[in-house]
């Protein structure tokens, strides 16, 4: 497993983290304990050393089978959580104040949830699980978060930011406040690589890329008689034609598999640390058999000049977590 620093933190990440939403039993319906330890350990025996949960997932499950995983293992492993907004909504809206979302007692509140969760006493990388711009002129939330990164309870402080969003980002990179930011980046929302990416390389911020096989529609699985479990998010996010415009789109991306990747889900993390400024990408893993062939990307190799060209050509501006 390849490893990349981590901004400024001075922190060598895996270049391919685990993605623990999925784990923690909540709208990806489906998820079993069991195979998720194991999948979680396997991914650890293969080199990978980041996790990436949140106090939102599966209302701590998530965090609790991190920190099981965690407490059993002997090598140091950086762990990310995050702090759900306090008024429940993903994306952040704007015009709604950072006093509802992240009033100060609710970020110490939460942070101490997560380090219960977790059974430890410092979390590597705490980051808000939502952002706007305009956070950044409010009061409240930014002296919590630095006291927390004083009393040692948080090394490191991040962003997640909004869905297809990135230019709400480019103050609070430039700001200094914050080590990382968790962006949507994938070959369909390529729009970080415009000003976000250039500004965390110049800033030295790192950046986690989430969602890099948009949310399965990268994977080459679905069709448009592919039905998902009552209650799994995945039926609204690909309600309607969705699921048919997304065949379209990976049977066209399927026509550039050969020697550089030869499935769908490779080219997709291929295509995401083909690009400098991304320290890690964290594909969600439930199963054993995820975590080995997403781990089995991190080899060393980058995708061509021209294979990139041609996938920058497939990006598809659309933002499917609206309704």
């Amino acid at each position: 497993m390849k490893t990349r620093l981590l901004g400024r933190t001075g922190r060598q990440v895996s270049e391919i983290g685990y993605g623990a939403w999925g784990i923690g039993g909540t709208f990806w319906i489906g998820a079993d304990d069991t195979e998720s330890m194991k999948a979680l350990h396997r991914a650890l025996d293969l080199g990978m050393n980041l996790i990436d949960t949140a106090l939102g997932y599966g209302y701590g499950h998530s965090e609790q089978l991190v920190g099981r995983v965690v407490r059993e293992r002997k090598e140091e492993i950086f762990v990310a959580t995050k702090v759900p907004p306090k008024n429940r909504i993903w994306p952040a809206a704007r015009g709604v104040p950072v006093s509802e979302c992240f009033p100060a007692e609710h970020i110490v509140s939460c942070c101490e949830k997560s380090l219960r969760n977790l059974g430890a006493d410092q979390v590597d990388l705490l980051q808000l699980h939502t952002w706007q711009d305009e956070y950044l002129d409010q009061d409240g939330w930014r002296d919590a978060l630095l006291g927390l990164k004083t009393s040692g309870k948080a090394r490191f402080l991040g962003i997640s930011v909004n869905d297809h969003d990135p230019s709400s980002a480019l103050r609070a990179v430039a700001s200094g406040l914050f080590d990382s930011v968790q962006v949507i980046y994938n070959i369909f929302d390529q729009s970080p690589e415009t000003e976000l990416f250039p500004l965390c390389l110049e800033h030295r911020v790192g950046v986690i890329a989430r969602v890099p096989l948009d949310e399965g529609g990268l994977t080459g699985t679905i069709t448009a008689e592919t039905t998902f479990p009552e209650g799994d998010f995945r039926n609204q996010y690909f309600s309607g034609e969705r699921k048919r415009q997304v065949h379209e789109r990976a049977e066209a991306l399927k026509t550039l598999l050969g020697e550089e990747a030869a499935t769908l889900p490779e080219l997709a993390l291929r295509f995401c640390l083909s690009h400098q400024a991304v320290s890690t990408v964290i594909p969600g893993m439930r199963r054993l058999a995820t975590a080995e062939a997403n781990a089995a990307v991190s080899d060393g190799r980058r995708l061509s000049a021209g294979l990139r060209e041609k996938l920058g050509a497939q990006a598809w501006p659309r933002n499917f977590y609206r309704a």
